[in-house]
């Protein structure tokens, strides 16, 4: 299954497009996101899962007053991750990348944890991805069913969470105060 998906920001202006393809447990998605004042920016993307939607690879590249930087984050078949050629044991344990402001980056642990069908809840950690400046940390991260079309995702380093509205694939219609499809 092919798709193209355009979200809109709520609480700020944001705009991401991607074309998603979902085939069995994989996932391979490029994108482009668009961020205002007071950093505009421009980060176009590429994922790729391996089966079980687990990341195998993001690749981004953004544009802004700044410059040019590129981020080529992998995880590889031993369960390590490497950024830009470099090892990154800090993110040992994470499955999943999470590309900031993108509904898309959750599909992946919904599918995978099968929320939609009353699994879970699950605690995860996931390699989180900053826009515009592309820097790396580990994300402490848990989401919790709430019905076959909503997930509660619950960041465990701060007080936010989000009931994430679901579509009949697992992609994301809605995440409040982050974004919506259109």
């Amino acid at each position: 299954m092919r798709r193209l998906l355009v979200w809109r920001g709520l609480e700020e202006w944001l705009a991401e497009a991607a074309e998603v393809r979902l085939e069995g447990d994989r996932l391979e998605a490029r994108g482009t996101q668009l961020g205002a004042e007071p950093h505009a920016y421009r980060a176009d993307y590429e994922l790729t899962t391996t089966a079980g939607w687990v990341t195998e690879r993001l690749r981004v590249e953004v544009r802004d007053r700044d410059g040019e930087r590129r981020l080529d984050l992998r995880r590889g078949a031993d369960g390590g991750w490497s950024a830009n050629g470099h090892a990154r044991p800090e993110l040992e344990g994470a499955l999943d990348c999470d590309l900031a402001f993108s509904p898309l980056t959750n599909t992946m642990p919904t599918l995978r944890e099968r929320l939609r069908d009353g699994e879970g809840p699950v605690d995860l950690e996931t390699a989180w991805v900053a826009l515009p400046g592309l820097e790396i940390h580990c994300s402490a991260q848990r989401y919790e069913p709430v019905d076959g079309r909503t997930v509660r995702y619950v960041s465990r380093d701060s007080d936010f969470r989000a009931e994430l509205e679901l579509d009949e694939d697992g992609l994301v219609l809605r995440y409040p105060r982050l974004a919506e499809r259109i």
